[in-house]
């Protein structure tokens, strides 16, 4: 709309005219509203003719917005003919997805972090639109970064640069690891406090489909019992469980040495500087527990009873001594009677090694013992057919292995050959029961109360749970890179991508499962109809309706206008 003027011999006149190109594809207007003369608009608004003016455009403005929210509201007529081929190479679904995502990274002020990064470079390809891809399609739809290249066509904002582009930033992402985690965690705080008082560690490993060793690809014993050289990872959550930082260490490393030189980096670049370390036995080394002794820092990790020394071990194994954690009552765990089932007992006593004074607590779960036995008489059934059959093969390092209660003993006969007789041992099956539903943990606060000690250790569910998203959900290996430092580019965007969708998650209140929530994500696609808009093609549920509320905008209308579509995207950009 715009205020045009008509002039004759004893006035002028102003009006509000619109533009628009007529069916004969011409250019015309049209008069919307006549506002006055000039006299009668002076003398009723108390100005001269610049004011007049001024007023007349504010009045066009007015009228602009009314008319396209009237176009916005009204119903849309689109015609079809069904006698009217399709035309060639022409995309009509989008995926839309990761406008949710989307409303996160710009919330981690992502963009300024690759601003900053580009300060640095001589690049001229879009770092920015490059990472936030990477993140994008490894969350909903994982795969080689080629592929990935092509998954992101698919999006409403197509890429604008090209895939030599990817993996030329994939270097300088590399390179700059250890600054996008530093700022991506005092950003993250923009989207909400992080629990920073507790921190989980674990590492676990990522296989690769080669045969020979090279660089970090290293030969180390894999988590998934595969025989491909493996690069290992360490990672560090918070108390939420969601992810902090991350490192990458060489296959054949012992993990125990992981955690000191991530720990560190976290102390200085990230300033957590007072926090409680929590961990598995596995990553609990003595000196492990004395390096989180120091400063402010604490640890609570589990403790292995087996590995404990001799007169420790007798203790832990005594059914006497525990207390019902529920109100301190002693018991004996030997007698409980059935309606005692679903509590949980402990006991605590001092625990002094070579370097540490410690506190050692020991509980008990009747439900967990009730599971481990339940689960050994099916090992127990398969070792007794093994037996039977004499289907034996050789004795795997799994530690579920059915072969484990099989024992074998040689026999002579008049100094003939001996002959291998293989049988069930129940030694081994009373010594392994006699563990049943018993955890312990070992830590330094020597004077928190036992039931805050033991919450805190059993939330490093969370950290197994991000790893188990990472390599199943976000299919983080095999890796189809061969480059160093691709790799742990490759790696990085699988933490960043699993940040986001923590957070996305988090946003949600933690009301939906990761499945639920990936598939959700997966199934917002939008069709383009006619190039006139976009009209939504999922189902529109609760989760929907709480992840538009979350993030700030909605995109389950009836019919989008391609206008109204570049808003919602502007709004998830503007988190």
């Amino acid at each position: 709309m715009r205020v045009t003027t008509s002039k004759s011999k004893n006035s002028e006149s102003f009006y509000i005219t619109q533009s628009y190109t007529n069916a004969q594809g011409k250019s015309t207007s049209k008069t919307i509203r006549k506002l006055g003369t000039l006299a009668e608009l002076s003398e009723r608004l108390g100005t001269d003719r610049d004011g007049v003016m001024a007023w007349a455009n504010e009045q066009a403005h007015l009228e602009t917005l009314k008319y396209k929210s009237e176009k916005e509201d009204a119903v849309v007529m689109i015609p079809f003919h069904s006698n009217k081929l399709m035309d060639y190479h022409k995309q009509k679904l989008f995926n839309g997805g990761y406008l949710f995502l989307q409303s996160i990274y710009y919330g981690l002020r992502m963009d300024a972090i690759c601003r900053k990064i580009k300060n640095r470079y001589k690049f001229e390809y879009d770092l920015n639109a490059i990472l936030s891809d990477l993140i994008y399609t490894r969350v909903l739809e994982p795969s080689s970064k080629k592929s990935s290249f092509r998954a992101a066509k698919q999006f409403l904002e197509p890429p604008t640069y090209e895939l030599h582009d990817v993996y030329r930033a994939l270097s300088v992402l590399a390179r700059e690891m250890d600054f996008i985690q530093a700022e991506v965690y005092k950003n993250s705080f923009f989207l909400g406090n992080r629990n920073h008082q507790v921190l989980y560690y674990d590492c676990t490993n990522y296989y690769f489909e080669i045969e020979q060793e090279d660089g970090d690809k290293k030969y180390g014993k894999s988590k998934e019992h595969r025989p491909n050289p493996i690069i290992q990872m360490g990672l560090f959550t918070d108390g939420d469980g969601l992810p902090l930082a991350f490192s990458l260490f060489p296959g054949n490393q012992n993990e125990q040495r992981s955690l000191k030189p991530l720990e560190t980096k976290v102390i200085q670049q990230f300033g957590c500087e007072k926090f409680i370390y929590c961990s598995d036995a596995g990553l609990a080394s003595e000196d492990n527990r004395v390096f989180n002794h120091m400063g402010q820092r604490a640890f609570i990790v589990t403790q292995s009873i087996k590995k404990l020394p001799a007169e420790d071990r007798a203790w832990a194994l005594d059914g006497g001594g525990f207390k019902r954690l529920s109100d301190d009552v002693s018991v004996d765990i030997t007698k409980l009677p059935e309606d005692a089932k679903d509590q949980l007992y402990y006991k605590d006593e001092p625990f002094t090694t070579k370097k540490l004074h410690q506190r050692l607590i020991i509980t008990y779960s009747p439900k967990y013992a009730a599971y481990q036995k339940a689960v050994r008489a099916e090992q127990i059934a398969r070792a007794e057919k093994m037996v039977s059959n004499g289907s034996l093969k050789r004795q795997r390092k799994n530690p579920n292995d059915p072969a484990r209660f099989v024992s074998k003993a040689a026999a002579t006969q008049d100094g003939e050959k001996a002959k291998i007789h293989y049988y069930l041992d129940l030694d081994k099956i009373a010594e392994e029961e006699m563990y049943d539903g018993l955890y312990a943990v070992c830590t330094d606060l020597l004077d928190d109360d036992v039931a805050d000690i033991l919450k805190v250790s059993e939330g490093r569910w969370q950290i197994e749970e991000c790893f188990r998203t990472m390599k199943t959900d976000f299919e983080a290996r095999p890796v189809y890179l061969n480059r160093e430092d691709r790799i742990r580019a490759h790696f990085l965007t699988c933490f960043l991508a699993l940040l986001h969708f923590r957070l996305l998650k988090r946003s949600l209140k933690d009301t939906y499962t990761t499945e639920q929530l990936l598939q959700t994500l997966k199934a917002i696609r939008f069709a383009d109809v006619e190039e006139q808009g976009f009209m939504p093609v999922y189902e529109r549920c609760k989760i929907t309706d709480d992840l538009h509320e979350a993030c700030g905008f909605r995109s389950d209308y009836e019919f989008i206008t391609k206008r109204k579509m570049k808003g919602i995207q502007k709004k998830s950009k503007r988190r």
